[in-house]
């Protein structure tokens, strides 16, 4: 086909048959043209002889002749054609890679702009003309342009795809209907495309809409690794602080201990040089008594020696050193008193560490009541849910599967599988009692060994002075005093559970390294009520922040 532009006589040169410009333009005796090969070729593949534009039938088959007007008319136009066609294709952009062809460009292939369903070709910007221009080829299905157009044939009755079967969903063309989907249900491609354009489009948007939670969920991840880098730095800072001024404590009665057993030392030195020197002086006054005794012993002059030795008679004065010692001195407790100073020391940044902490977990706190469904039956609770006691008799409760049914226990009404949470609970005037924490699926019924292995993580009290933290085994806690008030915090994702004794802003101890895979519930046992001595209720308080 020829590069015909859109010229305004374009039609006048179009050969019906084949719908390009005319070769060897011939005119039958009703008055069309047509190229001489098409009407050749159309009239030797028909038993008739008849004019395809009008229908008009000939007996004999007509002799044709070149129309001489109209050739000259077509070669004019061809080269007008070809002249605005070059100038055309400059304008036109070449296929880059990646992007359809015209299937009809000779030499450089022009960008497509269209493909035609119909043809099963692609067309560029000068070769579509006839398709927006022409009565017959407007009825053709255009479309973007894209490659392979003859996947979308059907395979086996080579015929265009254009239908939908919606048992086997897959495309088919007309003749597949009557064939193999001969009882299947159908519709037109267009109508299959749009219910499921409108598919893709909810799609798309329930997509978009992961991506802005996703979206959402990386600012607050970021924002919560921002928050975990300010805590770091925070806690690392006052780390500092706190190992500088022990540090600077340590020295100070590093230096103080030494201080101490040097001026010791030098006080006992001190005395050695005193009687030393006071030895050296009486040493001093006897070697010149012994001089002078020696020179007198010798004398031959009898009268010299006895006139003189009433002087050498009376001896000068020295101490008795018979009792004199230099005791060393005694360091005996020195350095036991500097270490205990030492610890006191230790311990009063401890407390300051605790209550620093203690006021940050109380930023936990959360409004927990019990769960009278879980409570065992000679449990007693408060109609508010914020105590519970151990009482005389069992009530008769249904025994439902969250029920405790042998042991004195009740979980609270909340639960927590993330994140952090804090509680407080009064203990005052009980001489047993448990605290924790326990999982979703722990066992209620018959006796309970209350250790992690078995999903709890608790601290009791017993005989009004025993603390064990319950880690299975049990570890036997030294508390300072008794505590009336204890506080509860948990880290689901650090693994942490600790407990604090709030009066005396004490941590009492924490469970560590804890893997949380369930909801974790606050756990309460008052204990029995032991004839009356352990009557007094667990409280469950509002949360008074550490000043």
């Amino acid at each position: 086909m020829s590069a015909a532009s859109c010229l305004q006589s374009k039609h006048q040169f179009l050969c019906c048959i084949c719908l390009d410009v005319f070769t060897d333009p011939v005119t039958t005796s009703c008055g069309h043209n047509f190229c001489k090969n098409c009407i050749t070729e159309h009239w030797n593949s028909n038993v008739q002889y008849l004019c395809p534009m009008c229908k008009k039938v000939f007996n004999t088959k007509p002799e044709l002749h070149v129309n001489t007007l109209l050739s000259e008319m077509v070669s004019q136009f061809r080269q007008e054609a070809q002249q605005k066609a070059s100038s055309s294709i400059s304008e036109q952009q070449a296929a880059k890679p990646g992007e359809v062809p015209c299937d009809v460009c000779t030499g450089t292939k022009l960008k497509a702009l269209k493909s035609c369903l119909v043809c099963l070709t692609s067309y560029c910007e000068t070769h579509l003309e006839p398709h927006l221009t022409m009565s017959g080829l407007k009825r053709h299905q255009l479309m973007d342009p894209v490659e392979n157009l003859e996947d979308r044939m059907c395979m086996k009755h080579d015929k265009p795809l254009e239908l939908f079967c919606k048992t086997n969903q897959t495309c088919v063309c007309m003749l597949c209907t009557y064939s193999d989907h001969k009882t299947h249900e159908f519709v037109p491609l267009k109508e299959e495309y749009e219910g499921k354009k409108a598919e893709l489009g909810k799609t798309e948007a329930e997509i978009q809409q992961m991506i802005q939670k996703r979206r959402l969920k990386i600012q607050k991840i970021k924002q919560s690794v921002e928050l975990s880098k300010e805590a770091a730095d925070r806690e690392t800072a006052e780390g500092v602080q706190v190992f500088t001024a022990l540090k600077e404590s340590v020295e100070r009665g590093q230096a103080k201990l030494i201080n101490s057993i040097k001026k010791r030392q030098k006080k006992s030195e001190k005395q050695a040089e005193d009687f030393i020197k006071e030895l050296e002086q009486e040493i001093s006054e006897l070697m010149k008594r012994s001089s002078e005794v020696e020179k007198l012993s010798h004398s031959e002059d009898h009268l010299h020696l006895l006139q003189n030795f009433s002087s050498l008679k009376a001896a000068p004065p020295t101490k008795d050193w018979t009792e004199v010692s230099i005791r060393p001195p005694s360091y005996e407790g020195t350095v036991v008193r500097a270490v205990a100073q030492l610890e006191d020391t230790l311990s009063e940044e401890m407390k300051k560490l605790v209550k620093a902490e203690l006021k940050r977990v109380q930023k936990y706190a959360v409004d927990v009541t019990l769960d009278p469904d879980t409570a065992y039956p000679e449990l007693i609770l408060s109609d508010d849910g914020k105590q519970v006691n151990h009482g005389d008799k069992r009530k008769n409760l249904p025994d439902n599967p969250k029920r405790f049914s042998d042991c004195a226990n009740v979980l609270g009404k909340q639960s927590f599988s993330s994140g952090r949470f804090y509680f407080e609970v009064q203990v005052k005037r009980k001489t047993e009692w448990t605290l924790g924490v326990a999982r979703e699926s722990i066992n209620r019924k018959g006796q309970i060994t209350l250790r992690p292995q078995d999903g709890y993580w608790t601290i009791w009290m017993r005989n009004g002075n025993e603390y064990k933290a319950l880690a299975g085994p049990d570890v036997d806690l030294s508390l300072k005093s008794q505590p009336q008030k204890v506080g509860v915090f948990v880290d689901y994702e650090e693994g942490l559970v600790s407990f604090y004794d709030i009066d005396t802003v004490d941590l009492i101890c924490s469970f560590t390294g804890c893997s949380f895979t369930e909801k974790l519930y606050p756990y309460f046992s008052p204990c029995p009520h032991d004839g009356g001595k352990n009557s007094a209720p667990l409280i469950i308080c509002p949360v008074n922040h550490t000043a």
